[in-house]
């Protein structure tokens, strides 16, 4: 597995977008039309600022580094296995990838993108 991204949960995504950018000077600005957002790039390593909700909140809490990964499904297997929960289930993204987020039995949260 290799880390892909982490997402950055804020109350005001421009905001926080704004001081990301600004922490991280040398990260390239992308943006997707098709799901109307903004990332930034390091060296292919993507800072996702995104908006705090209900499941996860600003703060140290809020930071999920997701994992790329050849195949959801069994990797899904393999950490529930081990005793990790789904805790976001298949969302689709960008060029036919999905994503979900496993809770691992202490409560932390793991990313995972792929097919």
């Amino acid at each position: 597995m290799t880390p892909v991204s982490v997402l950055i949960h804020v109350p005001d995504v421009d905001q926080g977008l704004d001081w990301y950018q600004r922490a991280f000077p040398n990260a390239k600005q992308i943006y997707l039309k098709e799901f109307d957002m903004k990332l930034l790039d390091i060296n292919g390593f993507m800072i996702e600022i995104v908006k705090a909700d209900a499941k996860v909140g600003p703060g140290k809490a809020g930071s999920v580094l997701y994992w790329q990964v050849s195949s959801i499904d069994k990797t899904l297997e393999h950490f529930q296995h081990l005793g990790a929960n789904v805790y976001r289930g298949h969302m689709a993204i960008e060029e036919g990838l999905s994503m979900c987020q496993v809770e691992d039995p202490f409560g932390n949260l793991i990313g995972l993108r792929g097919k």
